[in-house]
């Protein structure tokens, strides 16, 4: 996921930092790891706070992730996909708490039931909406 967002944003590479959760270490070997990640990411000189993503509540990375962050200048969201981080990475500037509202919303939004076979279920843009951007993102 990090490489997809590094392809979108090529720029964001010293404010991205991923931490791989190997079946063959333990938690705290992992820990460490990631208080390392973590640490030469917020000595990076525009980084003063960093959200932390994981992929699903209750699993290893989670139950990891929930010992490094401290709440306040670190915050930990789950459910991980990459819409959630292409809008973190988009919105990386922007205060902690909003950041993590726009990761959140962007994980939501990017998921959705899309009909092959049945175009009446999708919405329809109107030719005369006044929003040419219309997206997603």
């Amino acid at each position: 996921m990090r490489q997809c967002a590094l392809h979108v944003f090529p720029d964001c590479g010293a404010t991205v930092a991923a931490v791989d959760v190997q079946p063959n270490l333990s938690p705290e070997e992992t820990l460490a790891t990631a208080r390392i990640a973590l640490q030469q990411l917020m000595d990076v000189p525009q980084v003063r706070t960093a959200l932390v993503l994981t992929d699903l509540f209750g699993a290893t990375p989670s139950n990891v992730a929930q010992k490094l962050v401290d709440g306040v200048n670190t915050r930990l969201v789950t459910g991980v996909n990459l819409p959630m981080i292409l809008r973190a990475v988009s919105y990386r500037h922007e205060p902690l708490d909003a950041l993590v509202a726009r990761a959140v919303s962007g994980g939501t939004q990017g998921v959705m039931q899309v009909a092959i076979t049945a175009p009446q279920n999708q919405k329809r843009i109107q030719h005369h909406d006044p929003d040419t951007h219309f997206h997603q993102q």
